[in-house]
């Protein structure tokens, strides 16, 4: 959520901001409730600082100023209650550097490993894992429907030969390992902005019984984990490595990527996740992306770091900068990790705050970034790994946690 206080003194670029994030605001009457909304708080406190002069002896008139906040106070949850909805519409401000524009706007920084040549038709990760019998799509659509596969055999325990090696990783840079609850309340979620929209809550699994969301990525669950608290400013950047799975209803892509497992309902992810000081949550997340880039260098897998434009963001991101990876099967790099820096706007829902060494209470700057997408990255694996005979190299990187050089047909 944005500051009240900045968008007062900023209307303009505020308009500007949300224009650049192609979301549809009305400023002017923002600022017309909050203008209401601090005159009935002046006046409610006016009328307090007047009980508490009175004497014991005025009662008359204390039970009168009673009266009169009692009937401003149901006024004032009334224009607090039109404010706040208007207020979770916004999304966050981009970054000055952040690109203005749809996908096409966005901008490859760099790239990185050799595109692989094949002296044969490499096949897609679909048809490699059913030869191989590691992806088994047909099974799970008897149990679940579309959108679902069993990933067995070598290519489970490449997943968790991801997991290790990318907490591995992180826990070196002074990061804790964490496996959060999937299910969160409403609050964690609207705190972390999610389900601010219509098509935002169209995402979602919802469990209307218990009043719980399943997460889709494990930020969900980590970004929350501190609401409320106050860190010491010495804490920060206070960084966390989470497993979990993620549930997407995937809305509105019926018909796009549904082949295999690029793009399903259920899925596992390593999420890296820091709390950091406003001055250096720019450094933050560069060095978030540098990690993404060295897992996926000891991957030996082609990648491209890419800045995206403002159209292209999620709407808490101030920033946000993907890595794509190279995938034989398509011919084409695809998105399998992204790193945001959402500033202040999550801390500020959810209350999270750093006392700094003159004492005065800040919000903190939370970011997120991918460290695996565990099915993406199988199938990056799968397709730049595989030879002519079907089988699949492993990774050097992973061969020590998985035992075996390849996948072979059994």
């Amino acid at each position: 959520m944005l500051d009240l206080k900045y968008i007062r003194e900023n209307p303009e670029k505020v308009e500007e901001g949300c224009k650049k994030k192609n979301v549809e605001c009305d400023i002017s009457k923002i600022l017309e409730l909050d203008k209401k909304k601090r005159e009935f708080l002046q006046k409610i406190e006016e009328l307090r600082a007047e009980q508490n002069k009175l004497g014991k002896g005025s009662i008359e008139e204390a039970t009168k100023l009673k009266t009169e906040v009692k009937k401003l106070e149901p006024q004032l949850q009334e224009v607090e209650g039109e404010l706040y909805p208007l207020l979770a519409l916004l999304p966050n401000m981009p970054q000055d550097d952040v690109p203005v524009g749809d996908e096409s706007a966005n901008v490859v920084l760099r790239q990185h490993g050799k595109i692989p040549k094949f002296d044969f038709e490499p096949k897609d990760h679909l048809e490699l894992g059913e030869a191989l019998n590691i992806i088994d799509v047909k099974r799970a659509v008897k149990l679940s429907g579309s959108r679902f596969a069993y990933i067995k055999r070598e290519a489970a325990l490449l997943e968790f030969a991801l997991v290790q090696f990318a907490f591995k990783t992180a826990m070196k840079e002074g990061f804790i390992p964490v496996v959060p609850p999937v299910l969160v309340k409403k609050e964690a979620m609207q705190g972390m902005g999610y389900i601010d929209t219509k098509e935002d809550l169209a995402e979602r699994y919802y469990f209307e019984k218990d009043k719980l969301f399943l997460v889709g990525t494990a930020e969900q669950a980590i970004g929350p984990l501190h609401q409320g608290e106050v860190f010491e400013e010495k804490e920060l950047a206070s960084r966390a490595i989470a497993f979990s799975t993620c549930f997407r209803e995937e809305a509105g892509s019926y018909g796009k990527d549904t082949r295999g497992i690029l793009r399903v309902h259920q899925f596992d992810k390593v999420e890296m996740f820091s709390f950091a000081h406003p001055e250096k949550s720019k450094e933050e997340h560069q060095f978030l992306v540098s990690l993404q880039e060295k897992l996926w260098q000891a991957l030996e897998i082609p990648y491209q770091v890419v800045q995206l434009a403002t159209g292209d963001m999620a709407r808490p991101s101030a920033s946000t900068i993907d890595i794509e990876a190279w995938m034989p099967g398509q011919n084409k790099y695809r998105e399998v990790s992204s790193a945001s820096n959402t500033t202040d706007f999550q801390a500020r829902r959810l209350n999270i705050r750093f006392k700094t060494k003159e004492g005065k209470l800040e919000y903190v700057h939370m970011l997120n970034a991918t460290a695996f997408a565990i099915g993406r990255t199988l199938i990056a694996i799968m397709e730049n790994y595989q030879q002519k005979d079907g089988s699949i190299k492993i990774p050097k990187v992973l061969k020590g946690y998985i035992g075996k050089k390849e996948i072979q047909k059994q």
